[in-house]
């Protein structure tokens, strides 16, 4: 009966509860074909999983590195060109650290040097810092921990290789010492030398390209004559650029931490992009799957849209049932998809990580998954059933008993 005609009083539309009944029995018929289908779609979906989670598991990763403290995003470092001659020394930090608005500088003094452990010594790079280096560069040991203001030393791999020593956690706590050549003051060819014995390894530092020891600069009985760059903390968010225009004005070059951060985002979307673009591709594979077996279970049904036509069933209730068929098998798959594609990203993690830590490194989350994303899969799924099934559907119930019986 179309839609809009007069109902018969006697006739009554099949509850949902009925529809799911028959849509059910329907899938009992052919098996196969809907496990297959199912199956179908569940690749399809689990593909964008895995693509999208690989996607922000990168995100995830890069920005970690970055983003580190807090500070650090209201953070920038200074230094001079390299041609102006210029130097960062004690009374150049003490006069920057007086600006309006800054709420925290540290100094930072890179010269050459050896370290020592165990009677083997090699030629080091000596980075000499405050307290304040760590949380405002964002340059977290990735091994143990900074040294506060107490005395202590973060090492690169590089060095410890170079020092003979492990480059993993049983290095920590192992005994360093350490020698900074610094400039004369009259520019001559000779050095001075500040040196520290017995400094304990309390971090290990695995993203520096160099063999690198990082002291505090009270561990060596003599202060650097200048510094190589500047870490300077901005009081607030609404202060970061005018205090940026400030020193830039002053002839620094500045580079922001929180530059690079929005670079990163930036890129990171781009890959997310594109990977959910390459999954949504196998996506709609599956949906043309699902669309060729909702057609070809309407045309192996007609005589029984005839019969239920025939009894008293609306045009609607046909339109519902074909619809209901297609959403429970979107959904199924939806859901099927999601905990495969959750399976394989975390066996894919599983493995990564015990890679990793085998090399002396730490276990990481390369595929990463929000809440939301998940949420949005299967409703999408659900959505392309009902598309999948809308002219299956429309077909039915626009098909009459008389048309069933000859077609049959």
């Amino acid at each position: 009966m179309p839609d809009g005609a007069p109902r018969d009083p006697l006739q009554h539309e099949l509850k949902w509860i009925d529809l799911a009944f028959l849509s059910v029995r329907s899938f009992a018929a052919k098996p196969a074909r809907t496990l297959l289908t199912v199956l179908g779609t569940a690749v399809g979906i689990a593909t964008v999983v895995v693509l999208v989670s690989l996607g922000y598991g990168l995100q995830g990763i890069l920005l970690g590195r970055l983003i580190t403290t807090q500070e650090s995003l209201v953070t920038f470092s200074a230094s001079y060109p390299s041609d102006s001659n210029l130097v960062i020394d004690a009374t150049g930090t003490r006069t920057v650290a007086a600006i309006p608005n800054v709420k925290a500088v540290s100094p930072v003094g890179e010269f050459p040097g050896s370290a020592s452990s165990g009677g083997v010594s090699g030629l080091v790079l000596i980075d000499i810092v405050d307290a304040n280096y760590f949380p405002l560069s964002g340059n977290l040991p990735d091994l143990g921990a900074g040294f506060g203001n107490a005395p202590g030393a973060v090492v690169s791999t590089q060095a410890l290789q170079i020092l003979g020593l492990p480059t993993g956690p049983s290095s920590i706590g192992k005994d360093v010492s350490v020698t900074a050549f610094y400039p004369s003051a009259d520019g001559a060819s000779t050095y001075d030398v500040a040196s520290m014995s017995q400094v304990p390894i309390t971090g290990i530092s695995q993203s520096e390209t160099q063999p690198t020891v990082t002291v505090l600069a009270n561990v060596l009985p003599q202060a650097p004559p200048y510094y190589k760059q500047i870490y300077v903390e901005a009081s607030d968010n609404t202060t970061f650029d005018g205090l940026r225009s400030t020193l830039t004005s002053k002839g620094f070059l500045i580079s922001a931490h929180v530059d690079l951060v929005r670079q990163a985002q930036q890129v990171t979307n781009i890959i997310t992009i594109i990977l959910g673009i390459f999954g949504i591709a196998a996506l709609i594979v599956s949906a043309i799957g699902m669309f060729n077996t909702m057609i070809v279970g309407f045309l192996e049904r007609t005589y029984e849209v005839g019969v239920m036509k025939a009894i008293g069933a609306t045009d609607r209730d046909v339109r519902r049932m074909f619809l209901a068929e297609a959403f429970i098998m979107g959904v199924s798959g939806g859901i099927v998809g999601v905990l495969l594609g959750l399976g394989l990203g975390a066996l894919f993690n599983f493995l990564l990580g015990l890679l990793a830590t085998h090399y002396g490194g730490k276990a990481f989350t390369l595929f990463a998954s929000p809440l939301w994303f998940l949420g949005l899969v299967i409703v999408s799924s659900a959505i392309i059933g009902l598309a999948a099934g809308f002219i299956p559907a429309r077909r039915a119930s626009s098909l009459s008993p008389k048309e069933a019986f000859v077609k049959k």
